[in-house]
């Protein structure tokens, strides 16, 4: 496993685990496997309805704790300071650990700045080891930058060859936030596996079109968190460093980048609706 330095010289593996849309009854056993498999990194979020499954995970590995690399996300529904105050100690609690190593606002809605001031007293106390926001375009991202004290380490957003977000990128990399992809596959949507360019790329690395992909993601400075409940495929998702792509073949692969999400745009109104009356239900819940 390769691991990049964050701003403030935390370390992190530059491929995780993401348990998105895994079953608490299963998401047990998946992560143990993904430990087993060289997995560090194991990401998680309120959200996904799974901490604890991850948490018992956790305490049954012989993987020390102080060699993985925990990621959770603050939901919408926990939006304030005093709700994701109370939030971070309770993924702590489900989670089983003292801290984690990397703590996200999960979408840029609701009183994220409540949130963020909660992140940065927890980062203080010790409890998170960094902090950073999910989902957050250019603008909102620059926003948030100028008026916290503690700046975001880590903006994590969709991220693949169909939709590279060069832009968002350099804008992050300006302001020394580092992105991290999620769905780097495009959850296979968009007939993401079926591309020609990248099929034939990965023949003549006698890799799959998937490990090609992680592979231009590294290459053009991201980290990567990917999902799979196939241990055949958390090994070949993490064999991604004894090959290079060549100039020729990165440039290929550029020339794929649209603008189109595989899954929503954050400026678009109904999926913003969407998302904050999902956020208000969860809440009730």
């Amino acid at each position: 496993m390769e691991w990049i330095t964050l701003s403030n010289g935390v370390k992190m593996p530059v491929l995780g685990f993401g348990v998105y849309q895994i079953p608490a009854d299963i998401c047990t056993e998946v992560v143990c496997q993904a430990l087993s498999a060289g997995y560090r990194l194991i990401d998680t979020a309120q959200i996904y309805r799974n901490e604890e499954a991850v948490g018992q995970a956790l305490q049954k590995s012989s993987v020390p704790r102080e060699e993985l690399f925990l990621t959770g996300k603050i939901w919408i529904a926990n939006a304030s300071y005093e709700k994701a105050k109370a939030s971070i100690d309770g993924t702590l609690r489900k989670l089983g650990t003292d801290y984690l190593d990397l703590m996200l606002i999960h979408q840029p809605f609701g009183d994220y700045y409540g949130s963020y001031r909660a992140m940065e007293e927890a980062y203080r106390a010790g409890k998170l080891r960094a902090i950073g926001v999910s989902n957050f375009y250019p603008d909102r991202l620059i926003d948030l930058w100028h008026f916290v004290e503690v700046k975001p380490m880590v903006n994590q957003a969709e991220s693949h060859i169909l939709y590279q977000q060069q832009k968002a990128h350099e804008i992050m990399e300006q302001y020394g936030v580092h992105h991290q992809a999620w769905a780097p596959f495009a959850h296979g949507r968009m007939n993401f596996f079926s591309i020609g360019a990248l099929r034939e790329i990965a023949h003549n690395h006698g890799k799959t079109a998937a490990q090609v992909a992680e592979r231009f993601l590294l290459e053009a400075g991201r980290s990567v968190v990917a999902k799979t409940t196939h241990r055949e495929r958390m090994a070949e998702n993490l064999d991604v460093f004894d090959f290079s792509l060549t100039a020729q073949e990165k440039e290929s692969l550029r020339s794929l980048d649209g603008t189109t999400s595989a899954f929503f745009s954050h400026t678009d109104p109904e999926t913003v609706e969407s998302l904050c009356k999902r956020g208000a239900e969860v809440w009730q819940n």
